[in-house]
């Protein structure tokens, strides 16, 4: 059995979805495959306890898609970002910084969701879309591509044939690889702990990033949870370390957060299950192959800073579709394809190196390098040019 569409998208996580959402609704023809059906409940197993911001560009792309009307009512705003140094003899702040998206914006830096609540939202939109066929539970087993076209073979024994392979199947993304396209890859010794919180203490939509060594701990913004300000976290730290934290009872792992945050909200209680995560940076030597373009964490990876992944990969997205809607006929094709690589490759270079440098410093562990690191907050933040600057960047401004 061979079907056929404009664009086959590997990968059914949020950018997968996202993707789908974006070039259906511009009026491609998309089939859309990922080899797990997504998990759309919050307290079952396997569910993603992780959140993701998106940040200003992204929203405006989510609106247009027709996603942001299912997602706004669920999300929490983050009008300040806060960096807490607390790296000084004991685990208290020492250097608090507030980044006020009132300084270069009438609008939050953006707004966090919880990753199931966003599958079960965008798998919801797709259903809408006619031209967008979503297949869950089914993958990609082989590649072959011509200059005209690429045909991809589905785990399902099914061929589809396309114009334009879009590869938003992971780190590991099978597509890349058969595609040949190689990856450079850094390996901290580091995993991430993700869960979500209730505390007495408002977050005031503030996302709080404390940093002490091992790596930041991070507090987002949720909606309030049965009656309780609520904050999705992320706590990153060596990967032995992050383990036996996992491993501890509820009651003493809260003790351990509580005292890890600072006790800036008061005592931290679990709302959700713990899942953990490993910590890579990660870019593919290129974006483009014959016919297959790559983006999201097939094409970059960083640790989890500054809400710089998705948001990213919502970038390498805008860009694909500005080229599509320039150009429709050339859909896939290599001037498409290298005018995407151009566009994106150098940006996402600098991004991933400058991720790379902001997690090296948050896991140093002699006070001497902490207290370089706090210095080095003070100076950018007391200059109020760097300082815009910097939120600027954050939020992709070029």
């Amino acid at each position: 059995m061979t079907d056929t569409c404009d664009i086959l998208i590997s990968g059914g996580g949020i950018a997968g979805l996202t993707a789908a959402a974006a070039f259906g609704h511009a009026g491609l023809n998309v089939v859309c495959v990922d080899p797990a059906p997504p998990i759309t409940e919050r307290d079952v197993d396997g569910s993603d306890m992780r959140t993701t911001a998106f940040l200003q560009p992204a929203q405006t792309l989510l609106e247009t898609c027709g996603l942001w009307a299912r997602l706004s009512d669920h999300a929490a705003p983050l009008q300040i970002m806060r960096i807490v140094d607390a790296g000084g003899e004991l685990p208290e702040p020492r250097i608090v910084r507030d980044f006020n998206a009132a300084d270069i914006s009438d609008m939050p830096f953006g707004w966090n969701l919880p990753n199931w609540l966003l599958r079960r939202e965008m798998v919801a939109r797709l259903a809408e879309l006619p031209n967008v066929d979503f297949r869950p539970g089914t993958g990609t087993s082989g590649l072959f591509t011509r200059t005209g076209e690429a045909r991809v073979t589905l785990t399902d024994g099914t061929r589809v044939r396309c114009k334009l392979v879009l590869a938003a199947d992971g780190r590991n993304s099978p597509m890349r690889e058969a595609a040949g396209i190689d990856v450079n890859t850094i390996r901290y010794g580091q995993k991430a702990l993700a869960f979500a919180v209730t505390h007495p203490i408002s977050h005031q939509n503030v996302s709080t990033e404390i940093h002490r060594s091992g790596g930041p701990f991070t507090l987002v913004p949720l909606p309030d949870w049965q009656g309780s300000p609520s904050s999705a976290i992320v706590w990153m730290e060596r990967g032995a370390t992050a383990q036996e934290l996992l491993a501890m009872e509820p009651e003493a792992f809260e003790a351990a957060m509580t005292e890890r945050s600072c006790g800036l909200f008061g005592p931290l209680k679990l709302a959700s299950r713990r899942t953990i995560w490993p910590i890579i940076s990660q870019s593919a030597e290129r974006l483009n192959g014959e016919r297959v373009a790559l983006m999201a964490e097939a094409a970059h990876v960083v640790p989890p800073i500054g809400a710089q992944g998705l948001n990213m990969s919502l970038g390498d997205l805008g860009t694909l579709l500005e080229l599509a809607q320039a150009r429709p006929e050339g859909l896939g094709d290599a001037q498409m394809l290298d005018a995407y690589h151009k566009a994106r490759h150098n940006e996402i270079a600098l991004r991933v190196k400058g991720i790379d440098m902001l997690n090296r410093a948050s896991m140093v562990e002699t006070r001497a390098l902490r207290d370089v690191r706090a210095a080095g907050l003070n100076a950018l933040y007391s200059l109020a040019p760097v300082r815009k600057t910097l939120m600027q960047m954050g939020l992709g401004v070029r």
